[in-house]
């Protein structure tokens, strides 16, 4: 069995990766038209985050649930202190004052999914042997993991903007309770990822309506004139 500090590395570069893959697509998309340092340094502190939150559930839920006692309380306590500190980063002035609590919700989510993915990486690489199985799992807990926290963030912030500000903290604790008891179950049946998946597709197609919102009316405005000369230009060069 390889060192711990071996599979540690494998698995912190493997969630790097989910992460760098997350911010691609709807953040680049809109790179440039919305309060991006505000969302760079939403990473760094989600990271601090997202490795605090990472511990507790792995300490008082995936390896509980591995020992067979469960995890029902611990993971109400836990994602319900976290939907908390995440709305209370959202509702900071410096966010509030831009409107861009979408996309910082988007980054933080992003982070602190990948650090769920790291130590959940850890585990499955620490007990199992490596096969086809094992690497499937990994890919997928390091490719869901950032992406589904960072929509659910995401919608949190989206949440804010309509003035749904509870309502989004509670929508936050369910659905981050639905996805860590996913994800912990997948460790032991992977046929779970067939219930999670289409859930994140679904909620997928929805983001770019969230990040929208937060994108300022005359920034959408240049970036409509944007796409329609690329539009144009991609005609042009078709005749």
């Amino acid at each position: 069995m390889a060192s711990d500090l071996f599979l540690f590395q494998v698995s912190s570069i493997v969630a790097l990766v989910g992460m760098s893959l997350g911010w691609r697509g709807i953040m680049t998309k809109y790179s440039g038209f919305y309060d991006l340092p505000t969302a760079w340094s939403m990473i760094f502190w989600g990271i601090l985050l997202g490795g605090f939150y990472g511990w507790l559930a792995d300490s008082f839920l995936l390896i509980p649930y591995i020992n067979d006692k469960g995890l029902a309380l611990s993971n109400i306590i836990i994602c319900l202190g976290l939907a908390v500190v995440v709305h209370l980063i959202l509702r900071r002035k410096k966010v509030r004052r831009t409107g861009s609590q979408p996309t910082t919700g988007w980054a933080l989510g992003l982070s602190v999914g990948g650090m769920i993915g790291m130590f959940f990486i850890y585990r499955i690489l620490q007990i199992y042997d490596l096969d086809i199985a094992v690497v499937g799992s990994v890919f997928l807990v390091a490719l869901i993991s950032p992406r589904a926290h960072a929509l659910i963030f995401c919608h949190h912030g989206h949440g804010m903007l309509e003035g749904k500000r509870w309502r989004a903290v509670l929508r936050t604790f369910f659905w981050n309770s639905l996805l860590i008891t996913g994800l912990y179950t997948a460790f032991f049946f992977p046929l779970v990822w067939v219930f999670i998946i289409p859930v994140m597709l679904l909620a997928e197609k929805q983001a770019p309506n969230w990040v929208w919102a937060a994108i300022p009316k005359p920034a959408r405005r240049r970036l409509r004139r944007i796409w329609a000369d690329a539009a144009r230009a991609r005609n042009r060069e078709e005749e």
